[in-house]
């Protein structure tokens, strides 16, 4: 039935917008944003950690619904095995596939990383210089990590998309 068709592939895209959107505008407005308003690298990173944890929850519920939806869209394919190695579509699926794995482990070790009681002890300077600089450079690289595996995922969307 196409409008339920069409209701997946738009849920599919509003949950990539979300997701992605809000990642590049984390990192690339927010982010240089507290530069100029904040005193400190801890109250910025403090910040960071709050606004993350509001955008989680819509982001995890968005990259939910983008797994299922994109399951259903593939699942023509996924059913064909001997389809998957020998298209463009199922070699580009693949791929896609994979770096979704990877990118749900790196979001998860990210997320991980920042415990409320890792926040507590950056809030009240609990944490020594080398420890704060070692986290705040972890967190860093795992978003950027995150953000350019989503963006490299959109890619191989839009080329699947077009039966490439």
């Amino acid at each position: 039935m196409p409008i339920i068709e069409a209701l997946i592939t738009w849920a599919h895209l509003v949950s990539a917008a979300i997701w992605v959107g809000g990642s590049l505008f984390i990192g690339v407005v927010l982010a240089p944003l507290l530069k100029t308003i904040t005193e400190s690298a801890e109250q910025r990173l403090a910040i960071m950690i709050r606004v993350g944890r509001k955008f989680n929850r819509i982001a995890i519920p968005s990259l939910v619904i983008l797994i299922i939806t994109g399951i259903y869209k593939s699942s023509n394919l996924l059913i064909k095995p001997e389809l998957i190695f020998s298209t463009n579509y199922g070699t580009i699926l693949v791929i896609k596939i994979i770096l979704v794995i990877i990118l749900i482990g790196i979001f998860i070790a990210h997320v991980r990383i920042i415990r409320s009681q890792i926040e507590k002890k950056i809030e009240s300077k609990e944490m020594s210089n080398d420890s704060f600089q070692k986290l705040r450079s972890t967190i860093i690289s795992l978003g950027r990590i995150i953000v350019i595996i989503s963006v490299i995922i959109l890619l191989l969307a839009a080329l699947l998309n077009e039966g490439i």
